[in-house]
């Protein structure tokens, strides 16, 4: 089960890097946004990690979570696309995983690890769909 965990991490940053690399390439102004929030939440959840005291760092998951789905919002609000509503419908999953690990006091297990990914690639995949359909249309507007 472990080595599954570690190669759906893998795929998961292989994806990030081809979604965010694809977003400035050929999307629009959603998507560009979309992948600088994924950025800069990715690089704040690494800086997270890097803190002491495990409460201190669950918390500062949550108010990333928190954080990353008001962007998703505000985004949504502003460009209304489909994969928009998709990603911050994902990333309200996300933010309840990390409240009731929080609520609950349960160390992180191995079903933690696997939602968190699986959500995780969901969000990245729900933009790299979204790359996907902005290159679409300008394909087809030229």
């Amino acid at each position: 089960m472990f080595a599954v965990l570690q190669l759906l991490v893998l795929v998961d940053w292989l994806l990030i890097a081809v979604a965010c690399y694809g977003a400035w390439r050929w999307g629009g102004r959603p998507e560009r946004g979309g992948a600088a929030l994924v950025l800069v939440v990715l690089g704040a959840f690494v800086l997270a990690g890097l803190v002491r005291g495990d409460e201190l760092v669950r918390g500062l998951y949550l108010a990333l979570d928190g954080l990353f789905a008001l962007g998703l919002l505000l985004l949504a609000m502003r460009y209304v696309r489909r994969w928009l509503g998709v990603a911050l419908l994902l990333q309200g999953v996300q933010f309840s995983l990390h409240a009731y690990y929080l609520v609950a006091s349960r160390r992180y297990d191995n079903l933690y690890i696997l939602v968190n990914n699986l959500v995780s690639f969901g969000v990245v995949a729900s933009l790299l769909f979204g790359v996907a359909l902005a290159w679409r249309t300008q394909r087809a507007a030229k």
